[in-house]
């Protein structure tokens, strides 16, 4: 199996894939969160994957199988509907990775794709959200130099803190330690 997944921007045939792999790698949290906290986050998760308004779809391969995706939005997007104000800044939302390969780099792969596309749009930041319900998660944005912002936390209904990180980006380089 290759060592490193291939990153590139999705194709409309990758639509299918993507939407069983994000579901996958979500449903995980349905044992871990409380019960109406995973059920606001899986129709989230469902709302977002039919919805391609100002994001664009980013996956990872290994050895040509889809294993990743990620959702890029656009500064001033509406990322997460009405729960959380526009941003300046492009947003970073639904990372997920086939449970088969995690460990693998996946993960750290898409997001750093994000963080390159983001830095060569001119955005000085990247935001992202997460709860903490999602450990492993956080753990790795935080070791790419993702701060809390909690200025950007919103509350859904029934649903876990989501709360805001942000990575910011300067003079076309990044403060992550991404290595």
């Amino acid at each position: 199996m290759a060592d490193q997944p291939l990153v590139r921007t999705a194709r409309p045939t990758d639509r299918g894939a993507i939407a069983r792999l994000t579901l996958a790698a979500y449903r995980e949290y349905a044992t871990i969160m409380e019960p109406s906290a995973w059920n606001a986050l899986d129709q989230a998760v469902r709302s977002s994957l039919v919805d391609d308004t100002g994001v664009t779809r980013i996956v990872a391969e290994l050895d040509g199988t889809l294993v990743g995706s990620a959702a890029l939005y656009a500064p001033d997007s509406a990322a997460y509907g009405d729960l959380v104000a526009f941003t300046s800044w492009p947003e970073v939302r639904l990372v997920a990775v086939d449970p088969k390969v995690r460990g693998r780099g996946v993960a750290r792969a898409l997001v750093e794709e994000c963080i390159r596309r983001a830095r060569a749009s001119g955005a000085t930041a990247l935001g992202l959200h997460s709860s903490r319900s999602m450990r492993v998660a956080v753990q790795l944005y935080e070791r790419m130099g993702f701060v809390r912002d909690p200025e950007r936390d919103f509350q859904p209904p029934g649903a876990e803190l989501v709360e805001g990180y942000l990575l910011r980006l300067v003079d076309g380089t990044s403060s992550s330690k991404i290595g």
